[in-house]
């Protein structure tokens, strides 16, 4: 009997090893491609759904574009490949730190059991050598910036320690990860321009409400599990009201990142992409519905789509009637 158990208990753990998890693509990349003992580290960093890694990579990839549009330039090609690099880095190095804090809570939904540290298939140590080695890696590419973005890479990792214990003490955990998500915003701009300003700081603004928008979305998710859990969110704390608080809170997005496009005194070109960018997020929150999970989960990941709107927005900017265009003179 036991070792039939055993035996029963391996092959839970090597389908919950090899399984896509419940939010992953089951086309994904790194179940359909990567060496199996390499799966569970690559899922422990996200590299499995790389939604987290847009977004957040898009706000630093925006920081960049609102600094050169203010310049009439376009964005530094050197940073969109550092900034895209340092965010994979960094976005792995804080799942796998939520995953060690929230790991018993982990076990308890049914959408993270599976999860690599909450299974059991890497242990907390394991995990801590996976976090040193992407802070390590991700702090080489800090130290390549200016000093001002230098010391802005150092208070993000407040706000990133920070974040997994906000779920425990207040109802908005979704608006601390906006802060978290979105300080490469302020970062983006920093390394581009050298400084900070009120265009930045609009932009960081924006960026924070639109992912408290689309992370209460996403949390819609775990409503059931995450009262089971004890866990608070924002979908919880709004219950029926999230859709219309979502619109609430993508509408202030939408004008603070007109505001920043304002402040920074770009070209009427960036007009009618934020008025895409507007569309989008209305017709998201429009569309939510807390009783379908599966829908949540396509509305959330879309926000990738509007986070490129943005920026293209922000790269038309550059253009200015009667100036120059890119520095040509045309």
């Amino acid at each position: 009997m036991k070792c039939a158990t055993a035996r029963a208990d391996r092959i839970d753990f090597i389908m919950t090893a090899t399984a896509p998890l419940p939010d992953a693509a089951p086309t994904n990349w790194v179940d359909r491609h990567a060496p199996a003992a390499l799966r569970p580290w690559l899922k422990l960093g996200r590299f499995d759904r790389p939604a987290g890694i847009w977004l957040l990579m898009l706000p630093g990839w925006q920081g960049i574009a609102l600094a050169a549009a203010m310049q009439l330039r376009l964005p530094d090609i050197r940073l969109i490949v550092l900034f895209a690099i340092g965010s994979a880095l960094m976005r792995a190095a804080g799942c796998a730190f939520n995953d060690i804090v929230d790991r018993d809570i982990d076990a308890k939904v049914a959408r993270t059991a599976a999860r690599p540290v909450a299974s059991g298939q890497i242990s907390v140590k394991g995990a801590l050598a996976f976090i040193a080695a992407c802070s390590l890696a991700s702090l080489a590419i800090l130290l390549s910036f200016n000093w001002v973005t230098i010391g802005l890479g150092v208070a993000s990792l407040a706000l990133v320690a920070i974040y997994p214990f906000m779920k425990r003490i207040t109802w908005w955990p979704q608006a601390w990860l906006g802060l978290t998500f979105n300080w490469g915003a302020l970062m983006g701009f920093a390394a581009a321009s050298g400084g900070i300003g009120w265009p930045a700081l609009l932009l960081y603004a924006g960026g924070v409400f639109w992912t408290l928008g689309y992370d209460t979305i996403y949390a819609v998710q775990d409503l059931e599990d995450d009262a089971l859990a004890g866990v608070k969110s924002s979908a919880r704390r709004l219950g029926a009201s999230a859709p219309r608080g979502v619109l609430a809170f993508y509408f202030l997005a939408l004008v603070l990142a007109a505001a920043a496009c304002m402040a920074g005194g770009l070209g009427p070109l960036f007009l009618p992409l934020i008025v895409v960018y507007g569309v989008h997020l209305i017709r998201q929150a429009r569309a939510l519905r807390i009783d379908n999970p599966a829908l949540a989960l396509r509305l959330f990941k879309s926000n990738r789509d509007a986070g490129l709107i943005l920026l293209a927005a922000l790269i038309a900017g550059a253009w200015e009637a009667g100036s120059a265009w890119f520095g040509l003179g045309l």
